[in-house]
């Protein structure tokens, strides 16, 4: 059985909607009007035990909408979700001992106390014995590096520090399903690599399940073979990494280093130019014709350095979210979704 499903999961809210300008005011005051927002589309997937699955979207994409559900904090208006065997919007006590969400954007620590404090109430209330909390507690400080600053004010650790602070009470009752929303939002890049390092760590000493939303790729190619690709409310792709650079990139990257400076017109016939500064050019070309474009190349321009790559991943991703996924049929590892 799988430990998270989505089976039409629907998000939609009622919204007012008003003209500006006093006339939009007083038609607003005597005859309102409303409109409705679907934020989730019948949305479905599962999640095995163990599985760490990056969730993607623009924003506005119905994401939050969707691991708010997911957790409870939000019933949805059609659909049904299943976490671990419960329904999530009845918050049944032994479900919230079993779930953790992380919010980056959100603390729950009390700003002019150390986080040990903190801790301290969060052991209290999932009832952790002071064996367990001492435990655990240093676990996951050595994990994360934190242990001199346990008895710091939240007010006076930075950025990062205070995000760690926030994953020791987020899992000092030690859940075994993570939905993490942005936990490394706006932390600098050994922040990031910090935090990043710590979930891997998690993930395979506890067996712990992930869902993770970031708009910071290095999130997901670290954490997640797996990702979830949403859009407009609606599931557009579910499937690995690999397999959405096998089927949405026709192309393959060409970086060449040339002799002299490179001349765009000459170089537009061997495929699509993404970048060119001065003897360096990046070249998209079509994977059916690598081969016989990199030999004209190399009979056209004496080339002094020449690497062929698959594109970047955000930017495969960026494509399907700015021109759909394109029609064709699922395989076992990719699953394109109507």
């Amino acid at each position: 059985m799988p430990l998270i499903l989505a089976d039409n999961l629907s998000k939609s809210y009622v919204t007012t909607v008003k003209e500006p300008g006093l006339r939009g005011t007083l038609r607003h005051f005597l005859r309102r009007q409303h409109r409705t927002v679907e934020a989730v589309r019948q949305v479905s997937f599962t999640i095995e035990p163990g599985e760490s699955v990056g969730f993607l979207g623009p924003n506005g994409a119905g994401k939050t909408t969707t691991l708010k559900m997911l957790t409870g904090l939000l019933h949805p208006t059609s659909g049904r979700a299943e976490v671990a065997g419960f329904t999530p919007y009845r918050r049944q006590r032994d479900f919230l001992r079993r779930i953790t969400l992380v919010m980056g954007q959100k603390q729950q620590l009390i700003w002019d106390l150390p986080p040990l404090d903190s801790l301290r109430i969060n052991a209290a209330i999932y009832e952790i014995s002071d064996h367990d909390f001492t435990m655990r507690t240093g676990e996951l400080a050595e994990m994360l590096g934190l242990k001199e600053h346990l008895r710091t004010p939240v007010r006076k650790l930075s950025l990062g520090e205070r995000m760690k602070a926030e994953l020791m009470a987020a899992l000092l009752h030690r859940p075994d399903i993570l939905f993490l929303d942005e936990p490394t939002l706006g932390l600098d890049v050994n922040a990031q690599a910090a935090v990043r390092a710590f979930l891997h760590d998690y993930n395979h000493r506890h067996g712990a399940t992930i869902l993770l939303t970031s708009h910071y790729m290095a999130d997901i190619t670290a954490l997640c073979p797996r990702v979830l690709l949403i859009h407009e409310g609606k599931l557009m792709v579910d499937g690995s990494l690999d397999g959405i650079r096998r089927r949405f990139s026709p192309c393959r990257e060409v970086k060449l280093e040339l002799a002299r400076d490179a001349i765009r017109e000459e170089l537009t016939p061997f495929g699509e130019i993404v970048s060119l500064e001065g003897r360096v050019a990046r070249l998209l070309v079509d994977r059916a014709s690598l081969t016989d474009t990199v030999n004209r190349l190399l009979a056209r321009f004496e080339v002094s350095d020449l690497l062929v790559t698959d594109p970047p991943i955000e930017d495969i991703i960026g494509r399907l979210f700015r021109d759909g996924a394109p029609k064709t049929h699922t395989t076992p590892s990719l699953d394109i979704l109507p």
